[in-house]
This record gives C-alpha cells, structure tokens and sequence, in this order.
C-alpha cells in the first residue's frame, strides 16, 4: 500500500432546490391561492474518521466531491427533498485546512468523528411565502442557493502512542519487527524506510499499543533535508519517544544529539516529550564502552537509558516495561 499524507482536493455542496410557483386547483375551494412548496436544501460534504484507514492514498486519484442538488419544491406546498449528502472517509489524525485561507477546519481524530466541509445550499422559497394583502395571487419564487465551495489541504499525522525515531541505521525497523508483528522493509543502506511504519505492540493486560517507526532523520532534517521534513510531524501525536541509538556508531553521543537538536528546531513541544534512550546493537559493543555511554547519556539527557539488541531481541522486555510505566504515568 502507497503511503500518502498530504492531499489537495476540491469540495462542492449540493445547490439548493428552487422554490415551485403553483395554485390550488380544487372542486369547491375558490381562489385556493398560491401552493408553490420550497425546494429541498442541497446535499453537504461530510468528512468521517475511518479507523481502518492509514492513508490518504485515495485523495491521489479522486478530487472533487460534489453533494447532490435538492430538488424543486412541487405544489400542493410540497417541499423538495434533500439532496444526498456526499460522505468521505478519511483516515484518523487527518488535520482538513482551507487552501486558500489556511485556516484549520478541523482536527478528525477520533473513530466515527464527522466533520462538515461543505454545506449545502438553502433550497428556494416557494409561492406561498409571498402571499399578502397586497398580493392575493404572487406568481414569483426564489432559486435555490449555491452550495458552499472550497479547495481543502488535507495533512495527516499519525495517531500512535510511541514514536521510535533515531539516525538512518540505527535499528528502528528491526527494533518494529521484533516488537509488533509488522514487517517494514530492512536493508543495511540508508534510508530503507521511506515512510512510516505502525505496529500493535501488546500489554500485558491484552491491550494494544500503537508504534510508529519515524524514516530515518538526518542534521537539517527541520530545514527540509533527507526524509526528516516529510515525516516530522507524524511524532507530533506521540506521547512518548523512543530514541534508538546505534552503539556501533562512530560518535553515539553526537547522533543523540543530532536529533535532539532537529526537534527543537522543529518545534511543536516535540523536545519536551518523554523520552527513552535505547542504545541498540549491545551484543556487538564492549561492555566497558557501552557503560561509558550509558553514564555520559544519562548525564546529558536526563532520560531512562537502556541497552538492548533488536536482532537477538535482548533487553526487549524490561525496555516495554519501561515504557508502558511511562505511559501510564503520563495518562
């Protein structure tokens, strides 16, 4: 399935029903007077969270969303009926901007959340609402109104409780792979995983918990460099980060502060967000060595620090336990 998370498309209302001249025409009721009934309101455009979805992929390929018209109001003082409201799925942490004033519409999050991004038109009033002393027999109604048009930005940022970030390498997609049952792409080049990746990981109280492993992100990501600038924003919704750190490195304390220092410049409160540091690659480093990064880390962040291996999965379950002690704390 191709990843896609940002999307333009255009959205239309449905017009409004005109309004219906008529007359009542019945044995024994002289001058029956005007019966032209109201036109029905157009259809609106309905954006509803689909939980099944994770992308926006759909937008791709369809565009334009167009509610259908209401009709014509009939006689009799009939009015028309409600044109069909046009309903769009969208998948959750889908963030709805005007295109053209930027303004933020709404923010769909939850499962079933509705949001309407284009109303329908207000259908015409018919002849019987212009009846008057001065005017026995009005031979005039209103059309229907326009419905609402817009061209909307849709953004998506992922809703999952842990984020797993750190530098291209650094063992996100395996550290994925051995927690959830998703199975991302791993490869020994930069930048193997091009977009982000969600796996349920469970508690031991059965519930699952969502993690999403972040493309790698590189000095300058903030700025528009490599991946970063693309999938930055998908941690955003995260209520903690979990920050690998490749041991076998040339210089851990450097990567660690490599991202450090893009979240800050990114903003969005993103540097102040729970952290944990999993120094990744234990089994293939001195035990001496990775003490000492262990206490020069911890001095610098502040933060747990834990040594684990995703590839011979050691360290795997005291690291959740960390985490889900986190979570809870933060709920």
């Amino acid at each position: 399935m191709q990843f896609i998370d940002h999307a333009e498309i255009e959205v239309e209302g449905g017009k409004g029903g005109d309004g219906m001249v008529a007359f009542r025409r019945e044995k024994y009721v002289p001058a029956g007077g005007p019966a032209g009934g109201n036109g029905g309101w157009g259809g609106s455009v309905i954006f509803v969270v689909d939980s099944n979805l994770q992308t926006l992929l759909d937008f791709r390929y369809s565009r334009h969303f167009k509610a259908d018209d209401g009709k014509r109001g009939g006689p009799n003082n009939c009015t028309g009926a409600k044109g069909k409201d046009c309903v769009v799925e969208v998948p959750g942490g889908t963030m709805v901007y005007d295109l053209e004033t930027n303004e933020i519409l709404g923010d769909l999050v939850e499962n079933g959340q509705t949001l309407c991004v284009a109303a329908g038109g207000k259908g015409g009033l018919g002849n019987k609402h212009f009846l008057s002393n001065q005017n026995r027999a009005p031979e005039y109604a209103l059309p229907g109104l326009e419905g609402e048009h817009r061209w909307l930005r849709l953004e998506l940022k992922l809703l999952a409780e842990v984020g797993i970030i750190g530098l291209p390498n650094a063992g996100k997609s395996t550290l994925m792979s051995s927690l959830s049952a998703a199975r991302p792409k791993i490869a020994n080049y930069p930048f193997t995983t091009l977009v982000p990746n969600l796996g349920v990981v469970r508690k031991p109280t059965g519930d699952g918990t969502v993690f999403a492993d972040i493309p790698g992100l590189i000095e300058g990501a903030h700025q528009g460099v490599g991946l970063g600038h693309e999938f930055l924003r998908h941690i955003e919704r995260t209520r903690l980060l979990l920050h690998l750190v490749d041991i076998t490195s040339a210089d851990p304390l450097q990567d660690y502060q490599i991202i450090q220092e893009e979240l800050v410049a990114y903003g969005q409160g993103l540097s102040n967000r729970p952290q944990i540091i999993a120094l990744n690659k234990m089994d293939a480093a001195d035990e001496e060595i990775l003490s000492v990064i262990k206490e020069e880390l911890s001095q610098l962040s502040g933060s747990p620090i834990i040594g684990i291996s995703a590839v011979s999965r050691t360290g795997l379950d005291e690291l959740l336990q960390i985490i889900w002690q986190i979570l809870d704390n933060y709920q």
